[in-house]
């Protein structure tokens, strides 16, 4: 009997996963909170529930990050049964997020259910800003991202950002968990936050009409990783992505494609521009992903950026972003003596770590006007995508999701249609692979090209919205939404009615 509630509760955070995409089950993840919840408020010591919560978060983040050992299959030097492992020593590192949810809600709501649901909702909204932020950051699977199916609830992130979402969704498991337990007048107070959050979003008007945007073509080769090195593959690959871009029209078209499209390094090839610039009109550009070289006083090359160029019609480039927020041991090897010198590299190819860009910038790109940038994983992190004093008028989020299996694109997906929601920007996923979409500043996909589907998105962009209070003050509304929780709590313990 001793272990039976931390065993029920691994299995409850491993169910509970199913709640994200691609399985999107939301209403199975709130009914594993709300049997956490029950667990914690059954706990003799705090010790017993961050055990609890340890466990549980064990199991939520080993099977929704489950898409990470697929990345383990594209690197000679990273055996690919390192994968599990690394999946499960991340969920071990990931699971004391949860347990300070937990020890949070029993230190301070034990002996009084209605507050302890207040306080736990709280405190997973700390504790999701603090594994976005702490250690570069790791703020993939927000529990606000089960809402997606509910778009109204999800719009709410307008104004509490997704933090603040995903501590809705405890505050939803813990209505349910008090209607379990009969005490039916608090379970309805918790669900009628949630319905009171939602209602704007049922009545959110779309921001305009698309006619006058821009004109934007979306290309997905799909390449898989494995086709992406080689002089043969670049051949093959380019003539993919050249078919897939369409010819030039009485239009301008900006043309995007995906993180790491083309292999030359554009500043220092200029054939290779003017080969690209062959598929443009005269007032068409070209958003593509690919390598800047980083040299020392003497031209020596001591590093790399992931990058995105614009290129104009004539073979010059416009414009270039660096990716800010670097995945380690992918795009990086922390600790390389070391790890190096018992055989290991990142996953990403290639002998050059990449160094990191300045963080969120707009590109103005001639005739379409400033373009937001965030490439591949940089899209994950709330209130960080957007350069703030040069707004754009869409999110561009170049990525190869290629290395994420069949559970990862979908995920990535949805995280970005979170950051549309809380900038009230649309945001536009090229990818080899898949999935590329174009997503409304309401969060609604408007298209797709399927995960290992070959294709194109041709359509006028979706206009921008006005700065949502998310896109003015960013994850200060998130936090703030944990302090009227707090104090939400304190009222009630003062009530014992």
């Amino acid at each position: 009997m001793h272990k039976r509630p931390l065993i029920l509760a691994l299995a409850a955070g491993a169910v509970s996963a199913t709640g994200f995409a691609p399985l999107g089950l939301w209403p199975v993840a709130l009914a594993c909170f709300a049997l956490l919840l029950a667990l914690v408020a059954a706990a003799e010591t705090r010790r017993r529930a961050l055990a609890i919560g340890w466990w549980f978060g064990v199991g939520h983040f080993t099977v929704g990050l489950n898409w990470i050992a697929h990345a383990f299959g594209f690197q000679d030097k990273m055996p690919p049964q390192l994968g599990y492992l690394a999946v499960v020593a991340l969920a071990l590192y990931l699971a004391v997020y949860p347990a300070l949810a937990a020890g949070l809600a029993w230190r301070f709501g034990r002996g009084d259910a209605r507050r302890m649901v207040p306080i736990f909702a709280a405190g997973w909204i700390v504790s999701e800003w603090l594994r976005a932020t702490l250690f570069t950051g790791f703020a993939w699977n927000p529990l606000g991202a089960v809402w997606l199916p509910l778009l109204p609830v999800a719009r709410s992130a307008a104004w509490i950002g997704t933090f603040g979402l995903s501590g809705l969704a405890c505050i939803a498991a813990g209505g349910l968990w008090l209607l379990a337990r009969r005490q039916g007048r608090a379970g309805a107070a918790m669900l009628g936050l949630l319905v009171l959050l939602a209602v704007p979003g049922l009545f959110a008007a779309a921001p305009g009409d698309d006619a006058g945007q821009p004109l934007i073509r979306v290309v997905q080769p799909n390449i898989p990783q494995q086709e992406k090195e080689g002089p043969a593959f670049d051949r093959a690959n380019f003539r993919k992505l050249a078919g897939l871009s369409g010819t030039p029209g009485a239009v301008p078209r900006l043309i995007l494609w995906p993180e790491a499209a083309v292999p030359e390094y554009l500043e220092l090839q200029p054939s290779a521009r003017r080969r690209l610039a062959g598929l443009l009109g005269p007032r068409d550009m070209l958003l593509t992903g690919g390598v800047a070289l980083i040299g020392d006083k003497d031209d020596r090359v001591i590093g790399a950026r992931n990058s995105l160029f614009a290129l104009a019609p004539d073979g010059r480039l416009t414009g270039r972003y660096d990716k800010a927020h670097l995945v380690p041991y992918g795009e990086y090897l922390p600790m390389r003596p070391v790890l190096s010198a018992i055989g290991l590299s990142r996953l990403v190819p290639g002998d050059l770590d990449f160094w990191p860009g300045p963080g969120p910038q707009s590109l103005d790109v001639p005739g379409f006007g400033a373009i937001g940038i965030q490439i591949c994983y940089e899209i994950i992190f709330p209130g960080q995508v957007i350069d703030r004093g040069h707004r754009p008028r869409m999110l561009f989020n170049p990525s190869n999701d290629a290395w994420f299996g069949r559970w990862g694109p979908p995920q990535h997906l949805a995280q970005a249609r979170l950051r549309a929601i809380e900038e009230g920007m649309p945001v536009v996923r090229s990818t080899p692979t898949g999935i590329s979409a174009v997503i409304d500043a309401q969060g609604r996909v408007r298209t797709s090209v399927p995960h290992e589907a070959a294709g194109f998105i041709e359509l006028r962009l979706p206009p921008a919205a006005a700065p949502t209070p998310f896109a003015r003050a960013g994850n200060l509304l998130s936090l703030a939404f944990a302090l009227l929780l707090v104090a939400f709590a304190v009222v009630i313990g003062r009530n014992p009615r």
